[in-house]
């Protein structure tokens, strides 16, 4: 197969689901085609994850059981095709895990003896919260969290309120500026200056380890964060970290150039990006398939290249 051209992979991406199309569209044409997002709780994979839901409003087992058909990671995975946020059904089990998945330090759901709750997991439920519109005072006591959970290096790690975690972890950082990039985006005004200190810090954490290298050898700090996979869940990599930065905004550092020279390296022949790996765990449905062209990545590597201005 002949390298793909930019309008090429422009037209192949617009062949894909239609939550592909609909973010093609929005962020590589700049158009904000609403009549597309409209259809993804009609067809392709948004209205499969929808015809999972059971009558309680939850899916899988448990609110995080099993991993991923659980209801946690079937949330993000709606909020990540960017399905309308106004979904009824939703907005109650988004609304009912508040009311109901507090533990007493403010974050979501208490596990263990001691019913700690898990950094990881408030903040990538803040980030469907915020999306699905919940009410900004059911969301104050996961902030109020998540801030205190704050390490010394700048950054998060889910194991700072258990197990006496003195380095921040990229995953745990990553999903907690997710969620608050998605509280802020939102419109929510709940300590925006304490979140904005804290965004600045978490983000020299992850620059400072150019967003995958250890601080004591160079090295990658885990080979798997090199990988092209989707959808993430939990787990940090090097295009899910640049995409975020994309998101906020944020201006180009040098020290994004290995990422971005390893992300460009991972192109394929035919001038598309892969999908290298896939997490393991029960799933609804494989969206695409292993060690083929990958419409998701090749998405968000585009609108990040484009949003940093790098030419392919």
């Amino acid at each position: 197969m002949n390298n793909y051209s930019h309008d090429e992979l422009l037209s192949w991406l617009l062949k894909g689901d239609v939550s592909i199309r609909y973010q093609t569209y929005r962020d590589l044409l700049g158009k904000d085609r609403t009549d597309l997002r409209d259809r993804i709780t009609k067809e392709g994979w948004g209205n499969r994850f929808l015809s999972k839901q059971k009558s309680d409003g939850h899916w899988g087992r448990a609110y995080y059981q099993p991993k991923w058909t659980s209801t946690h990671y079937t949330l993000l995975d709606l909020k990540n095709l960017s399905i309308s946020p106004n979904i009824l059904s939703i907005r109650k089990i988004v609304e009912s895990v508040l009311k109901n998945l507090k533990g007493d330090d403010g974050g979501i759901y208490p596990v263990g003896k001691e019913r700690k709750c898990d950094v990881c997991m408030t903040s990538m439920f803040l980030n469907c919260a915020a999306y699905f519109g919940a009410d900004e005072n059911y969301l104050k006591s996961l902030i109020d969290f998540l801030l205190t959970e704050q390490m010394p290096d700048g950054g998060f790690n889910c194991h700072s309120n258990t197990k006496g975690a003195v380095h921040s972890s990229v995953h745990t950082t990553l999903s907690v500026l997710e969620g608050l990039a998605e509280f802020r985006k939102n419109g929510y005004k709940y300590r925006a200056n304490s979140i904005k200190k804290v965004e600045r810090e978490a983000h020299e954490f992850l620059l400072y380890h150019k967003l995958y290298q250890s601080h004591r050898t160079g090295e990658p700090m885990d080979k798997k964060m090199l990988m092209l996979s989707y959808p993430s869940r939990w787990r940090y990599d090097i295009l899910r970290s640049l995409d975020y930065f994309r998101y906020v905004d944020a201006k180009y550092d040098p020290r994004m150039d290995d990422a971005v020279t390893i992300l460009l390296k991972k192109r394929r022949d035919d001038g598309r990006w892969p999908l290298q790996a896939r997490h393991p765990g029960q799933t609804h449905f494989e969206m695409e398939k292993t060690g083929e062209p990958s419409r998701w990545n090749t998405l968000r590597t585009m609108r990040v290249l484009k949003h940093f201005g790098i030419n392919i």
